[in-house]
């Protein structure tokens, strides 16, 4: 199918979802209200995560949607209204794999201790977004320095003292 077909039908539901199906980015070339129909969104989203970049700003505010996204391209949590950035199970199923979500949380969910382990087990210097409660968790400190040695650098001044933590450095 071709950018301008889709371009010239984008009202026409029937052909937008077929037109997503096959290339989820083609959500990006319909009109706002396709956009914000929630059965073409989540068929943009079944063929390409990614495409969530496109959908209404109702639909980032939509937990299904939002999900769907997310468990295909964890990183589209940047889309997610701020509602669902701080919604712990949106933020903790996108920092299982994509620990840079933790910059995308609320500050309430950067000081969840399940959420910023999940973070810097994936991406050790996300430490630097965890609460400073957190930056002072010796496990979460240990984690995300042997993930990466640069997280060394945000942990809490008290723990950069510890020689098991400098050792891992």
């Amino acid at each position: 199918m071709e950018e301008k077909e889709v371009i010239k039908n984008k009202d026409k539901k029937e052909f937008v979802l077929k037109a997503v199906a096959e290339n989820g980015k083609f959500l990006d070339l319909v009109s706002p209200e396709l956009q914000d129909d929630k059965e073409v969104v989540m068929a943009a989203l079944e063929q390409d995560a990614e495409s969530l970049e496109f959908a209404s700003k109702r639909l980032k505010d939509d937990k299904e949607v939002i999900m769907k996204g997310v468990k295909g391209a964890p990183w589209t949590v940047c889309y997610a209204s701020e509602k669902l950035r701080a919604d712990p199970e949106v933020i903790f199923e996108s920092c299982k794999t994509y620990g840079q979500a933790l910059y995308y949380a609320s500050q309430e969910l950067r000081a969840d201790r399940e959420i910023v382990k999940a973070a810097v087990e994936n991406k050790g210097i996300i430490i630097k977004y965890a609460s400073k409660e957190l930056r002072n968790d010796k496990e979460l400190a240990s984690i995300a320095v042997k993930q990466n040695k640069q997280a060394y650098h945000f942990i809490s001044r008290e723990l950069q003292q510890e020689e098991q933590i400098k050792a891992l450095r």
